[in-house]
């Protein structure tokens, strides 16, 4: 049954708790906003197109926001209990510091399960649409970032300005000068308007653009010889209405390489990732194994061609080094030599590859096992952010803070080091994935056992007892040096 010093420890902790996660929330969409800013420019894209684009890629901060967040809201809520003594009435009162956190450990239990059913269910849902999003993004809108005034070269073969951009989608132009970048032995053309529009094309590689009221530079030097091109007259051709189809399938066949959706398993949830688990992983096998028989076969050439051929006479075995005779001997160690190099040359070309499989094999392995992991994160930090706050007994968002930061610091210094271990094929990827826990929890339960024994870890006057003799030694020779 649910008491009232349930309600309100629960009710203490959500205060910080929704106040810490929606500015951590806010900082990690920053940041992405940051990193992707280059997708989100000159693609003409509505706010309504952004904000769900981010919300697509911001599933991926809860798993990190979310712990983060119980840590310091743990450690804000027990230090302000502690600096508030109610601490110590609860305890006066007979209620032992378990009972006070038994409340919280369930909520964090609780956002530990919606954790791992939100990463599960909900993050490659996220992922598999901001993919999609952001490849339909590459193939409709192509990276053309124009600035009024400034020549620009992205459109290939062509160097265009326009004085003004206007429209909601910046598809009205004023001011146009378009010049074709050509050889002085190729056509020359410029074009002048004081209008444009852009308009959608029937093909999406091409871009089409309707120019109204003016005039076409033309110098036609491509053909014929050097004497010629010197009297070709100068042409200008006035128009009304011109429209224009520039090639840009460079620039979208680009677009889509690098938005290409090649990471099937960050749309898959944790049972869907042990079959592609053990796809790769047999995969990985039929190409190591591939690659196996080739040192073999360059190793046993001679072997396999014995074994291949009909002996006509009895196989005798080669004699030893010391038998032969000197330029015989060093004809054979030349050999044996060469045979070493080429195998080593041999190691060192396929390296890359099987340093690619085993990367993506880790990948793979560590995005699936942190579906689970990140939801143990939570409760391990909750343990380290009640005992803390117990412990250092400060609220507000000073020195909790401080903790809190160094802690996660810790936390996340720990995961991208063994993830690149993993990576390199130093460490096992299952082990990569679990070690940040695997180091946090014992400290979490030495700390929790620190709070329950009222122990004064953070105890600034403890330590300076233990010191006192010391100090006191180095004091003392100051004063008789007084005397001397």
């Amino acid at each position: 049954m649910i008491k009232k010093i349930d309600w309100y420890v629960i009710k203490t902790f959500f205060g910080p708790f929704i106040f810490i996660f929606s500015v951590l929330f806010f900082i990690f969409v920053v940041n992405i906003v940051w990193i992707r800013l280059a997708q989100f420019t000159g693609k003409g894209l509505t706010y309504w197109e952004i904000l769900k684009l981010l919300s697509y890629l911001s599933g991926v901060v809860v798993q990190l926001v979310l712990p983060l967040t119980i840590l310091l809201s743990s450690i804000m809520t027990f230090g302000e209990f502690g600096e508030r003594y109610e601490l110590a009435a609860m305890k006066a009162a007979g209620i032992s510091l378990t009972r006070i956190m038994m409340p919280l450990f369930l909520v964090s239990f609780l956002f530990s399960g919606l954790l791992f059913v939100f990463s599960n269910n909900i993050v490659p849902d996220f992922q598999r649409k901001a993919k999609n999003m952001l490849y339909n993004i590459a193939a409709t809108r192509p990276a053309l970032n124009f600035t009024p005034g400034q020549f620009i070269q992205q459109i290939p073969g062509y160097s265009v300005k326009f004085d003004r951009i206007l429209g909601e989608n910046g598809e009205r132009l004023e001011g146009v000068f378009i010049h074709k970048m050509a050889n002085s032995f190729e056509n020359q053309q410029s074009i002048v308007a004081e209008k444009g529009r852009f308009v959608p094309a029937d093909n999406p590689n091409y871009l089409k653009l309707v120019l109204f009221n003016g005039t076409v530079f033309e110098d036609n030097v491509g053909s014929g010889e050097y004497e010629q091109r010197l009297k070709q007259p100068d042409q200008a051709i006035k128009f009304d209405t011109l429209i224009s189809h520039f090639n840009i399938s460079e620039i979208i066949s680009k677009a889509l390489e690098s938005e290409k959706i090649t990471d099937d398993y960050s749309f898959q949830n944790f049972i869907q990732l042990n079959k592609t688990i053990e796809k790769t992983k047999k995969e990985n096998d039929n190409i190591l194994g591939n690659l196996s028989s080739d040192i073999v076969n360059q190793t046993n050439t001679y072997v396999n061609f014995i074994d291949k051929s009909k002996a006509t006479k009895p196989i005798v075995a080669p004699g030893k080094l010391d038998t032969l005779k000197p330029k015989k001997r060093q004809e054979v160690m030349l050999s044996a030599y060469n045979k070493i190099e080429g195998l080593k040359q041999l190691n060192a070309g396929k390296e890359p590859q099987v340093q690619e499989l085993h990367a993506y094999f880790s990948r793979v392995v560590i995005y699936q096992q942190r579906i689970f992991a990140f939801s143990v994160t939570c409760i391990i930090f909750f343990l380290i952010g009640s005992s803390l706050g117990s412990i250092i007994r400060k609220g507000g968002l000073g020195l909790p803070v401080v903790i809190a930061i160094v802690v996660f610091i810790i936390f996340y210094v720990i995961n991208l080091s063994v993830e690149n271990m993993a990576w390199s094929g130093k460490m096992n990827p299952y082990l990569a994935a679990w070690l940040p826990n695997i180091v946090l929890f014992p400290f979490g339960i030495w700390l929790t056992y620190k709070a329950l024994t009222d122990s004064q870890l953070f105890d600034i006057e403890k330590y300076k007892a233990l010191l006192k003799p010391l100090i006191s030694l180095f004091k003392k020779n100051r004063e008789t040096a007084r005397y001397r």
